[in-house]
This record gives structure tokens, sequence and C-alpha cells, in this order.
């Protein structure tokens, strides 16, 4: 869900493919530091674009504003130290939480880069201010809580027991849903506030020690 004219594609689409690919390396990431081997096997366990990303949900998202990469394969069953429910919970909340890290990583860089290089480098200006809005904008994204996305996985997670397996039955409904809402500007409407907080709150931040 990310505003954009086609003259700054230069701009987004190396921004897009970083991101996207970095939020699902960590979800394999954090799969296989439970024990789960299922994407690393699946070579997913890999910062190589190619692995992640899916060209109809590239297209998708550059034209549509709403797209996707491929998802990344879990077997929940195969989790050692904590039960299915919780690692499929902090493995849904890796993806979110590394674009927080890429957009804060971003901001810092903005941040303690000297301005006459920015003056004479206006490419990476821009480069720098996609990347962290499009960073920010995937986190808050994908914690909406409606199948597929992670948000749904992750409230899943903190459902009571009695409650975990009931709801699991809304994702065959939730790619409805999340349609509905895309078409009635829901996801945008919250989001951008979110995003630009997220952003501003990291620039002031490292203001404290600029």
């Amino acid at each position: 869900m990310i505003n954009f004219s086609f003259s700054d594609l230069l701009f987004i689409l190396p921004a897009i493919i970083i991101s996207l690919s970095f939020h699902e390396f960590s979800h394999a990431f954090s799969a296989y530091q439970l024990g789960d081997s299922t994407a690393k096997n699946a070579g997913r366990l890999s910062l190589n674009p190619l692995r992640h990303i899916d060209p109809i949900g590239l297209l998708a998202l550059m034209f549509f504003r709403f797209g996707w990469a491929k998802p990344v394969p879990v077997n929940p069953y195969q989790f050692r130290n904590v039960d299915e429910k919780t690692g499929m919970l902090l493995t849904a909340l890796a993806g979110p939480m590394s674009n927080v890290l890429l957009c804060f990583i971003g901001v810092g860089v903005f941040t303690f880069i000297p301005d006459y290089f920015l003056y004479t480098m206006p490419w990476l200006y821009r480069f720098l201010v996609y990347f962290c809005s499009i960073n920010a904008s995937l986190a808050f994204f994908n914690l909406i809580p409606v199948p597929p996305l992670d948000g749904s996985k992750i409230l899943f997670g903190l459902l009571p027991d009695r409650f975990y397996h009931g709801a699991q039955i809304v994702e065959q409904y939730g790619f409805v849903i999340l349609l509905l809402l895309i078409f009635g500007n829901v996801p945008s409407r919250i989001i951008g506030p979110l995003s630009n907080g997220l952003v501003n709150s990291f620039v002031k931040l490292f203001g404290l020690f600029n």
C-alpha cells in the first residue's frame, strides 16, 4: 500500500525487492532457529531475491499498490522447545519486525550521512526516503490481523488454546476479507499515519545522537 509515480520506479523497485526479500528470509531464519528446516531445504534461507520474489506479486505491487512475495513454507510440527502456536507466532512476527529493522537502519544511514553527500547524490536521498517509507508500510500492512497476512498468525498465537484451531478456519475467507478492506481503502488510512509515526520516531531517536 505505497503511493508512488512511475518516474520513481528506479528508486522504488530496488527498495521493494530488498525489503520483501529480507522479510521472507527473516521468516525462514526464524523457523530454522526454532527447529524447522522446511524453508532451508526449499532454498529460502537466503537473501537472494530470486528465491523470494514472485514476479506477478511484484508487478501487482507496482501497478495496484498491493502485492506479495513467495510464501515461506513452515512445518510447525518440527519446532523444538516451543509449541506449534508459539513457533508460528514468532515466525510470523519475524517478517514485520525485519522491516522495522530495515526502516531503523535506513533512517540511521540517512541521519548520519553528511548533508553534502546527499546534495551531490540526490539519487541516494530519494532511495533512502522510499526505502524507509516502504519498510514502515510493509511492517504495518503485514501486521493487519487478516489471513494470509502475518498479523493473523500473530493474533492466532495470542488466542487461548481453545480458540486457536477454530480461528484457523477463518483463513479460508481471509483473502476475500483482505481484498474488501483494500478496495475500501481501509489499510492505507491506517498504515499511512502509523508509518509516518514510525519514521519520525526513528528520526527523533537518531537526532539525540547526531
